[in-house]
């Protein structure tokens, strides 16, 4: 999807400020959203990459006026909305209650969903598959990738479409973002570490001596 979200190698947004010691939340209610995705996973009403392309869909002008966790909310009210969890009138009329008591306690009547939310946190989950389709490529192998600009969810960023790189290490065999964003099962796929020179990508302007490093599933590649 060529969204905003896809920043890479876009000019006019001055330098990236840098929070010296950066708390890993800012404030309390940026804790409660990332529990909030945890346990919507946890439960299965929707998978990681279903989440990224949730953040993906937000209006342009929101995205870039908003922080890391307010993505993180606006995917997961949206993924909600859309799997049928919750209605819309159901959070207007919850946050209309909330914002007129703030001070009131949450509700926390599943004690069981909360072991599991604290394992799932602190274990985490793997994408790798068990599946095993023999690699297509090797380490030193060179390989063009594709120059495709899908409407969906992809993880190869625009600036690196239609670009020569080479292999530098097969990670395995991982669950493929493409297909799992949208209903379209696992469908796994050999994954590698691409590498690609700075002037590649960049063109004269690039940092002398740059690479780039970039993990791309199998079926963005191409023989070169």
């Amino acid at each position: 999807m060529n969204g905003v979200h896809d920043l890479g190698g876009m000019q006019g947004f001055g330098p990236v400020a840098r929070e010296p010691n950066e708390p890993v939340f800012h404030a309390d209610w940026e804790k409660r959203v990332l529990a909030m995705n945890v346990a919507a996973m946890t439960q299965r009403l929707y998978n990681v990459d279903e989440f990224r392309h949730g953040i993906e869909r937000m209006g342009a002008a929101h995205y870039l006026a908003s922080g890391y966790y307010e993505h993180w909310f606006a995917a997961v009210e949206t993924l909600l909305i859309e799997k049928g969890v919750v209605k819309r009138i159901e959070l207007d009329v919850r946050t209309a209650a909330l914002g007129a008591n703030p001070a009131a306690h949450p509700r926390r009547d599943d004690p069981a969903l909360s072991a599991r939310l604290l394992h799932a946190v602190r274990a985490g989950s793997a994408a790798k598959s068990e599946a095993a389709p023999a690699p297509r490529f090797r380490a030193g192998d060179r390989v063009l990738t594709r120059n495709t600009h899908p409407a969906g969810h992809t993880r190869l960023p625009r600036y690196a479409r239609g670009r020569h790189g080479a292999i530098e290490r097969f990670h395995g065999v991982y669950t493929l973002p493409d297909a799992h964003a949208h209903g379209r099962g696992r469908q796994p796929q050999p994954l590698y570490s691409v590498r690609f020179e700075g002037r590649e990508l960049w063109g004269e302007s690039a940092e002398p001596g740059a690479w780039v490093y970039l993990d791309l599933w199998e079926s963005y590649l191409e023989p070169a």
